[in-house]
Formats: structure tokens, sequence, C-alpha cells
């Protein structure tokens, strides 16, 4: 229980952090005063006070997230003054959109990073090749001599260069004939292997008994390639939303009772595994802000694409009433998916 805390506190503490200061840091460039920068929640613990800009960095008691106070916001507190001309809502719409923006942008920046240096420090399994990783004990592959390192060629005569179209096409042959010839290239040498997969009772398909090659990335292509898995995992993340508001498939929505399981399931897993699941809630955070919600950036970036449209800016009174809704509506949400988690950890098992 005290591992999945510290863990959920850490994946909070970054992920949030790093999406106000997204905001922070935009903010600071267009020249929009911030009050204050804050770790944490809570009463303040430690405080200072930057005198050049009057700007308050403190430390919160409750270790979890933090946040970014802009001026302008209605979140003045005593003795606190708006600069003329550097409040948030004094800004110009596209200002005012990009600082919106750029908190769910550091999200993906931060998912992208952490994606690049798993690739980089660990690597993952090699799906672009037919190089063998594992000769798995007691299957086919074990007796009839393969190796670490070989690479497949060719299955009954037709050639192949991924993991997943060796995979299908062995098992298709297998289910043909027991028999099946594969292609080697040991080394420099190309060599023929003849071997017979049986239907495996316990998977219930032929089994030859092997693993693809585990690879690492140098540093460029690391971040490279963590672009086009941070692009997939977007995708799978719309398409699974897609899914959810069309009805295709039943909601399966966790809140921070079972993040903090799941944290502390990653961590005991071990650091990589760690840094993917932090990579993945922060790719999660960047993602559902951007929703058009009242209460959340996209509820604001709606209004804010709205006055740019038409030129017009909503009442105040009014948008200030939309987002409190939105933000009780969200509130009530997350106590209902809580209570759902603290029943699924104690009772379901």
């Amino acid at each position: 229980m005290l591992t999945s805390l510290i863990a959920f506190i850490i994946v909070i503490a970054v992920c949030v952090v790093v999406h106000e200061y997204g905001h922070y840091i935009t903010a600071k460039i267009l020249g929009v005063q911030v009050h204050e920068f804050a770790f944490g929640m809570g009463p303040a613990v430690l405080q200072y006070r930057n005198k050049k800009n009057n700007m308050l960095w403190s430390w919160r008691l409750l270790p979890v997230g933090g946040f970014c106070r802009l001026a302008g916001m209605n979140e003045e507190e005593d003795g606190e003054e708006v600069l003329s001309g550097m409040g948030f809502d004094e800004q110009p719409a596209w200002k005012r959109f990009l600082i919106l923006l750029n908190g769910s942008l550091f999200n993906l920046i931060l998912a992208v990073l952490l994606m690049a240096v798993f690739l980089y420090g660990h690597g993952v399994l090699d799906m672009n090749s037919t190089k063998l990783g594992e000769i798995m004990p007691g299957f086919p592959s074990e007796s009839a001599g393969l190796r670490v390192g070989d690479e497949v060629l060719s299955i009954n005569g037709g050639k192949v260069t991924r993991w997943r179209e060796m995979s299908e096409r062995i098992r298709t042959e297998a289910l043909k004939n027991e028999a099946v010839t594969l292609e080697i290239k040991r080394g420099d040498e190309i060599m023929t292997v003849d071997i017979n997969i049986p239907l495996s009772e316990e998977y219930g398909r032929p089994m030859l008994g092997i693993s693809p090659s585990h690879v690492r990335y140098g540093l460029v292509m690391a971040f490279k390639s963590s672009l086009g898995y941070t692009y997939k995992m977007t995708s799978m993340m719309m398409r699974g939303f897609y899914e959810l508001i069309t009805r295709r498939q039943e909601a399966d929505v966790t809140g921070p009772v079972g993040i903090a399981s799941m944290s502390g399931k990653a961590i005991r897993e071990g650091v990589w595994d760690f840094i993917t699941f932090i990579a993945i809630i922060a790719l999660n955070l960047g993602i559902l802000n951007l929703f058009p919600i009242p209460a959340l950036d996209g509820g604001r970036l709606l209004f804010v694409l709205i006055e740019m449209i038409f030129r017009r800016r909503l009442p105040e009174r009014v948008e200030n009433w939309i987002h409190m809704a939105g933000f009780a509506l969200l509130i009530s949400l997350m106590i209902l998916i809580t209570c759902k988690d603290v029943y699924n950890l104690f009772f379901v098992h």
C-alpha cells in the first residue's frame, strides 16, 4: 500500500507539475504576470517570493501535483495586484490560446522524452526483423537446434521479413502440415531446417517456441522512434474514446485509487516499467485536458476559439458559470469512479 502511494505521488507530481510548467513558461514568454507557481496542494510549507517580478514560489503540504496561478483569472489573493496590460484576461485571444494549449503540449513532450529514454536505455522487442531472441526449452525450436541470433529468411519457400508476418506464416503452414521447412541465416551460413510443429494443447495452436530479439536504439533513433510510439498510443487512446462514446465497448474508467494501484504495480516491476507508465499517464493527461469539457483546458480553448472565429467574447459571468457547472460534474464523476475503484480493490478478486 505504501509503495503504491509513493509511486502515485511521483506519477501525479511529475505529470501535473510538467503540465503547469507548460502554462507558466508560455505565460512568462508572452509577458503575462504569474502570481504563484506551487509544488503540491494544500497549505504552504515553504515559500519564496522573487522580488524582481513579485512572483511566489511555494511548496505545499500535500505532495500531489501543483498549480500555476496567473494574474487576471480572478484568483488574486489579498494584497496581490494585476499589473496593467499583464493580466491573462487582457491578452489577445491567440496568446490566451497558446497559454492554455501548452500545458497539454508539455505533457505530450514529456511522454515523447520518456519513451526515448526507454528505447535508448532499455529497448524493445524487435518486431521489424525475424532474428531469434530466445529459444524456449521443451519446444520444437530447441529440439531442431535453432539458436539465438538465427534469422529466418523463408518458411516453406515463402520469404518473410518481419516477426508478425513470420509468426502467422509458421502457424498457417504448421496447420496444413506439421513438417515446416525454415530457411535460416546463421552468421554467413544459409541453411534449411525441417521442423515438426504439432498443435500445442496448452496454447491451442502450433507453437515453435521462439521469441523476438531485443534491440536498443541510439540516441537520435530513440527520439525518432519515440515519436512513432507516441503517435500510435495517441491513436489507440482516441480510438478507445470513440468506441466508448459510440458505445462499441463498455466503459472501463479508473480514478486516483485505480491509478495508485497501477502505479504501485508498475514500480514493483522495475524502473523501466515505471518510466513507461509515467509516459502513458502524461499522454492521457495531455489528451484528456484538450477535450472540450468545461473546467478543463479544452473547454477554455473552445471558448477562445469561438471568440477568434466570431470576434466576440462570451460574457465572463456566463463562461464562469459554465466552468463551475463542468467542474461540479467532473468532481461528481471522480467521486463515483473512486468509489468503484475502492470497491474493486477490496471486494473484487
